[in-house]
């Protein structure tokens, strides 16, 4: 079981104070307990990929759009295919929130897209959706966009807002999208309980910077 929960963890660093040894401790971490991959911001997305070179099971993810997701959708595919020149396989891109919120579902979606086109081929799209600040009837929208898209995941939340995972908002997201797409659990997911509780929910990988907590059975601290 723990080398299982393992493999569905992002190992998450993105503080904005975030130094080279610590991007490369991240690295090391990601190839001892064998996580999934290691979530950094795209100015150490090179200096990861040189690090896992020689271990293709850890995989290179980053952010785009990122945390406020209000950049505009060229921006964002700009953004995806930069960082898929440096060597990342899994995008977590941010939703534009506003849009959704006033029904601007078109603009949404081709949000979404001009991700999902940038990255065909080259990396997993994982649409964040910021669950802390929309309503469900919200969230479902937004799912069904992701699916229409042709996005790989939806994920809770980027860890930089007012509130992160729960697992009303897995199973909610888990329900919407239906047994293909992949659901991720982000933000405050501290231990392996909470862990468990989200992959019972539905989630299919876990976001977190606790990540050897949550391997140990501890209790990390931080939000993200």
């Amino acid at each position: 079981m723990t080398q299982q929960i393992a493999g569905m963890i992002d190992h998450t660093l993105l503080k904005a104070n975030a130094t080279k040894a610590e991007i490369e401790k991240l690295a090391e971490e990601a190839k001892e307990y064998s996580f999934a991959s290691v979530c950094v911001n795209p100015t150490w997305v090179s200096r990861a990929a040189e690090l896992l070179a020689d271990t293709p099971n850890v995989k290179v993810c980053t952010v785009i759009g990122f945390p406020l997701g209000a950049s505009t959708p060229e921006t964002k595919a700009f953004e995806t295919k930069n960082a898929i020149e440096n060597g990342a396989t899994e995008i977590d891109m941010v939703i534009n929130i506003g849009a959704l919120k006033d029904q601007n579902d078109e603009l949404v979606e081709r949000d979404i897209r001009a991700v999902v086109d940038a990255a065909k081929g080259k990396a997993l799209v994982k649409v964040i959706i910021e669950t802390c600040l929309l309503s469900d009837e919200e969230k479902v929208r937004v799912c069904e966009l992701s699916v229409k898209a042709g996005a790989d995941f939806v994920k809770t939340s980027t860890g930089f807002s007012t509130g992160g995972a729960t697992v009303e908002d897995i199973r909610l997201m888990r329900k919407t999208v239906g047994p293909e797409l992949g659901v991720k659990a982000s933000g405050g997911v501290r231990s392996r309980e909470d862990a468990l509780a989200m992959i019972e929910a539905g989630a299919t990988r876990i976001g977190a910077s606790s990540g050897i907590s949550i391997v140990k059975g501890e209790i990390g601290t931080s939000n993200y």
